[in-house]
């Protein structure tokens, strides 16, 4: 016979106040811990169940899953209601366990219809990753239905009621013992006990079913034995998404091979795929465009390349190299030196302009830390040739040396050291000679 209300167990360490629930199995007990002054509930088998010839047998799994359950909340799970206390009253054995306030789903889904699918998810997700849980824990709940899914008011929702021992079916029971998972078990438990972690697979997904359409689904009997089918969610409710609807279908395989073969696989196909954003286009679409402005870069920093601009060469110096050297090419015609002399000035002008580009092109690589004076020693150092190659050099060094330091950042912005020699050698040598034709031409007219 159950407990009445104000009987004290474990000489009065508990009270019970009221009887919670009562099925096949066992019989539920909301309770008062006096010492801590806290509501509990004590779960218990059903007194009758003592003259069933596997009750001992029964009894052994309902203590050692206790005691599992027990080590559980030694590590709290949130979605996972915590065993307190495991003795035994007289020849009954029971389980206390915390008493969580809310609504279990059923009521939820009878005052308000079906739950909006965006409300329903995090609970479902919050129980499966306690079944995952349970399940690393060598237990399988096998009752994960609305009833034994409390929400309470923050909306967190928690897994109560462990379905103890059914892997024992007494032989007392008919098939209508379990009657209270109908439409929420799959056929194997019902008809064989499995334990295998797809049974809670099964539960949890007819749970949403129930939660996001108002309706019980059809039993895996029915769908088992009289071939029944089972109507697609979204078929009752449209508003749900394709994803939910095939997870939902996808858990509830009538065969177990069918189903996702653990409970994190199948929470995994309630997400919704990551979209991978498009690669950026603005890098390239900037290098096609914009024209960027030099970088040259040290191998300590960079591996990469300095990007120049494709300006054009200044052509104000580059008049200004050809009038200088048509300048000398005429004066070296008018003072009739030798061929070798004009040789020794072409040579000249070209190791002028190699000079050039390097003394330019150390300047920038070293810009901005007042090395400028590089760019002055390299113009220098070419005036010092001019003056060893002719006394007409001495002249015109020091306007070189300063055009060379304002130049130099220009012509090197545009262009490498290669083709900057190549311009100002090329430059210089039409000087040479037309300086030289010019001569000619001018003392024949004369």
């Amino acid at each position: 016979m159950p407990w009445i209300a104000g009987q004290q167990l474990q000489s009065g360490k508990y009270v019970i106040e009221t009887v919670l629930g009562q099925g096949g199995f066992g019989i539920t007990y909301k309770a008062l811990h006096v010492e801590l002054n806290q509501i509990v509930v004590i779960k218990t088998p059903n007194e009758y169940l003592s003259h069933d010839p596997e009750y001992e047998k029964y009894i052994e799994r309902f203590i050692q899953e206790g005691r599992i359950l027990a080590r559980l909340s030694k590590d709290p799970h949130p979605h996972i209601v915590g065993v307190i206390d495991l003795f035994r009253e007289g020849v009954t054995h029971c389980l206390v366990m915390d008493f969580v306030e809310g609504e279990n789903l059923f009521e939820a889904v009878r005052r308000r219809g079906a739950l909006p699918e965006a409300e329903i998810l995090p609970c479902i997700r919050q129980i499966g990753e306690a079944l995952s849980v349970v399940h690393q824990a060598g237990l399988v709940h096998r009752d994960a239905h609305p009833g034994n899914i409390m929400v309470r008011r923050n909306s967190k929702a928690v897994l109560i009621d462990f379905g103890i021992a059914k892997e024992l079916l007494p032989k007392t029971l008919s098939s209508n013992g379990i009657a209270g998972n109908e439409g929420f078990a799959p056929y194997e438990q019902m008809s064989r006990g499995s334990r295998e972690p797809t049974v809670d697979v099964y539960c949890l997904a007819a749970t949403l079913y129930y939660a996001v359409t108002g309706q019980r689904p059809t039993t895996s009997l029915a769908r088992k034995l009289d071939d029944m089918s089972l109507t697609p969610p979204k078929q009752i409710n449209p508003s749900i998404s394709d994803l939910l609807n095939q997870a939902i279908l996808k858990g509830m395989g009538l065969e177990a091979k069918d189903r996702p073969q653990s409970m994190q696989v199948w929470l995994n196909m309630l997400e919704a795929p990551k979209a991978t954003p498009p690669p950026s286009v603005a890098p390239v679409h900037k290098k096609e465009v914009v024209r960027p402005q030099v970088k040259l870069k040290s191998k300590a920093t960079s591996d990469k390349p300095a990007t120049k601009s494709p300006r054009i060469i200044p052509w104000g110096w580059l008049i200004g190299v050809l009038l200088s050297y048509l300048l000398v090419g005429y004066l070296l015609a008018t003072s009739n030196v030798s061929y070798i002399i004009w040789a020794w000035a072409v040579a000249v002008a070209w190791a002028w302009a190699g000079a050039v580009a390097w003394a330019w092109a150390w300047a920038w690589a070293v810009a901005g830390t007042g090395a400028w004076a590089w760019a002055w020693t390299g113009a220098w150092a070419v005036a010092v040739a001019w003056a060893w190659a002719g006394a007409w050099a001495v002249a015109g060094a020091g306007a070189w040396a300063g055009a060379v330091a304002v130049a130099g950042n220009k012509l090197l912005e545009s262009f490498s050291k290669f083709h900057t020699f190549l311009i100002l050698a090329s430059t210089s040598s039409i000087g040479l000679v037309l300086g030289w034709l010019g001569h000619k031409i001018f003392n024949t007219s004369s």
